[in-house]
Order: structure tokens, then C-alpha cells, then sequence
């Protein structure tokens, strides 16, 4: 799992700029129903939930005690279980402000590259100490990845259902 991550990166930020590059700046930030962030807003989200991912690889780590592929298959079990209703804590919220796409996309292609990078450098199988996620404790490097992946992966669809609601 640990040589796939780097693959599986790859492939959820081409989904990711490909699905956002089908907007037209109008749709990017149109509230395609009451209740729902703009796909703008989605995009400034994973801007915003993505950012620390090469913090996380380039902090010290902590010798990991268990498997470092553990909790892989929970959080994707979570995130692509598309029936969940999840809210974003208030630090990734994104503003109501209109989104420059263009700037989103460079923001995210940009904001992948050092992950990628790292994910061929670093020792994933370290356990990243200094933030605990709600009901699943402290993540590895890799499940941090994987994390990412899922989160992302779960916004793609969301943008998904967006755009064919707008169109």
C-alpha cells in the first residue's frame, strides 16, 4: 500500500483539476441548491484541508506501534460512504466570497506537488503525533495520505452532483 499512495495522489488531483476545470467561472461559484456550498467553496475547502499535508510528512515522527496501514480502510470506508452527511470544522470552512478558478486550480496543482515528492522521500510508517483525528486517534504519515485522498475524493463527487445539477 505504502509504493501505491504516490499512484493514488496522482490520481485524485488529475480527478480533482479535471472535474474543476469543467466548470465555467459562473457555475464555479453559483449555489446550485439552498443548503450547499458552491463548487468554488468545495474547492477552497480542499485548499484549505490540504495545505498541511507536506507539514505533516516533513514534521518529526514517532516510531508507529502497530500497523501503519491500520486505519487505511476505516477512514475510506468513512469518506466514500457517500450516505454520511459531514460537516467541516469551523478552520477549513471556506468564506463566502466568489473563487478565482483559475487561482484554485493553480493553488491545488501546486499544492499537491510537495506531497507527491515526499511521498517517494519520506518514511511513511512513522506516526504523525501532534493532532489526533476525532474517534480514530493519531494517523501515520501514510494514512495521513490516504486521508487526504479520500477527503478529496469525497469532494470530487460532491463538485460531481454539482455540476450536473447546474447543467
Amino acid at each position: 500500500m505504502i509504493t501505491t499512495i504516490t499512484t493514488a495522489l496522482e490520481n485524485t488531483r488529475q480527478d480533482l483539476l479535471h472535474t474543476i476545470s469543467g466548470f465555467t467561472q459562473e457555475q464555479f461559484n453559483s449555489i446550485p441548491f439552498k443548503n450547499s456550498w458552491t463548487a468554488g467553496q468545495v474547492a477552497e475547502h480542499i485548499v484549505k484541508f490540504s495545505s498541511g499535508g507536506a507539514e505533516i510528512l516533513e514534521a518529526p515522527g514517532t516510531d508507529t506501534q502497530r500497523n501503519p496501514e491500520e486505519k487505511v480502510e476505516p477512514l475510506r470506508d468513512l469518506f466514500l460512504n457517500f450516505d454520511i452527511k459531514m460537516t467541516a470544522p469551523d478552520f477549513i470552512q471556506p468564506s463566502s466570497t466568489p473563487k478565482d478558478k483559475g487561482a484554485i486550480l493553480r493553488s491545488l496543482e501546486n499544492g499537491f506537488d510537495p506531497m507527491i515528492s515526499l511521498s517517494k522521500t519520506t518514511d511513511l510508517t512513522l506516526t504523525y503525533p501532534d493532532f489526533e483525528l476525532p474517534q480514530y486517534g493519531t494517523l501515520t504519515r501514510l494514512e495521513w495520505l490516504y486521508f487526504i485522498c479520500f477527503h478529496t475524493q469525497r469532494h470530487i463527487h460532491q463538485m460531481k452532483n454539482i455540476r450536473e445539477y447546474l447543467n
